[in-house]
């Protein structure tokens, strides 16, 4: 019995060292299995100036034979031509090469946005096959929310036209806001200012910075309110009547935000609005930043309350809150026009109220604001970013 046994083994030991000889005898790459590529998640911190954010995509191991993978890139909160370059193609990897390194070029801003995000995707492997095909690119923002950042560059108009005179501006050359033109309105108002507004409306929301007039909104509690923000207005001090007014200016921008540069008739308190007429030269609704609208507003009394206007969008995905723009109202007796950076888009005269009262000949007064929430914009949610300031480089009133 126990020769028996021992013969037993050492034909065991024969076969697993015949089997090894065998083994070490055939070709490593019948051996080794193709590998699996996986491309990792990426993050970069966005500045001021272009940069790169680099994906690293890998094989399992390195490879006797070349891999190829196709790739491209998706995006998500991070959008094509304003916060990167949308790439594809197909990465190669050598014999023996285990690792490559996908570069997506990342387009620099001053804006403060919050982290972005696109993803990346793999497809159609070669000599492999794909065990993660998809990773998210995150774009920090590098800019400190609090900071004021006030642009550059941006369109401008004229200081002077033929055939016009130049009867008031302000530049917001000095330290303060000038008294002698503006007065603040502070408070909640009636019923939000007519519009269930959240905001507190406060003197110490408005500065003058560098030239430029800055409507601060801000998430803070206050007088009940939860936020706080400014509007301040001409009334009293400063009226129009037909003219051509140019505003240039930077605007906020996210859900629930609804900056205004407007006017409306003197008589207000004596015939209530619409009957006063309301002038909109500029709004913007938040969460559609690169667009502004322009309106009429007008009726014998609240019941009759109508309304006339159109929208403008910049192109190519550029909004309003990147640099400067001007916002102009051409306005003459019976006929309006309003323009951005000098292309008209809107047209209204006597006819447009039908049997209506026509308010427009008389004189108007400034309104600047930043609203918060309320029935038109809706209420700021977790994509809001705060703070959110309106930049006025230069109002201008030509006869």
């Amino acid at each position: 019995m126990f020769h028996i046994k021992t013969s037993f083994y050492l034909l065991i030991v024969l076969l697993i060292f015949s089997a090894c000889e065998i083994e070490n005898e055939l070709p490593v790459d019948e051996i080794r299995q193709a590998p699996k590529i996986t491309v990792l998640p990426a993050t970069t911190v966005e500045a001021d100036e272009d940069s790169t954010i680099d994906f690293e995509v890998m094989l399992s191991w390195d490879y006797t034979q070349e891999v190829k993978v196709d790739y491209q890139t998706i995006e998500e909160t991070a959008e094509e031509a304003i916060d990167f370059v949308a790439q594809n193609g197909t990465i190669t990897f050598a014999p023996g090469e285990a690792s490559k390194i996908i570069s997506i070029p990342v387009i620099g801003e001053s804006i403060f946005e919050g982290d972005e995000t696109f993803k990346i995707e793999l497809a159609n492997p070669v000599n492999a096959s794909i065990l993660v095909g998809g990773a998210q690119g995150t774009i920090k923002n590098d800019d400190d929310i609090n900071e004021l950042v006030i642009p550059t560059t941006g369109y401008s108009t004229p200081a002077s036209y033929a055939g016009r005179e130049l009867v008031w501006s302000d530049e917001f050359d000095g330290t303060s806001l000038n008294t002698n033109s503006w007065v603040h309105e502070i408070g909640t108002g009636n019923n939000g200012w007519g519009n269930n507004e959240l905001q507190y409306y406060r003197e110490e929301n408005t500065a003058i910075e560098s030239g430029n007039l800055v409507i601060t909104a801000q998430k803070e509690a206050f007088g009940g309110s939860e936020y706080t923000s400014s509007r301040i207005i001409t009334q009293g001090k400063k009226s129009f009547r037909f003219g051509r007014i140019d505003i240039r200016a930077v605007l906020p921008e996210g859900k629930g935000l609804w900056p205004a540069l407007w006017m409306l008739g003197t008589k207000i308190n004596a015939v209530g609005w619409p009957a006063c007429g309301e002038i909109d030269i500029m709004e913007l609704v938040g969460q559609r930043p690169n667009r502004v609208l322009g309106t009429a507003h007008y009726g014998a009394n609240f019941a009759n309350h109508n309304f006339k206007g159109e929208s403008i969008a910049l192109n190519g995905g550029a909004k309003f809150s990147e640099e400067y723009h001007v916002f102009s109202l051409v306005w003459e007796e019976n006929k309006m026009e309003w323009y951005v950076d000098d292309e008209l888009y809107f047209e209204f005269d006597r006819n447009s109220v039908g049997g209506q009262p026509y308010p427009f000949n008389d004189n108007f007064f400034f309104i600047f604001n930043v609203a918060v929430g309320g029935n038109l914009p809706g209420s700021p949610d977790g994509t809001t970013n705060f703070p959110q300031r309106m930049i006025v480089d230069y109002v201008r009133v030509f006869n």
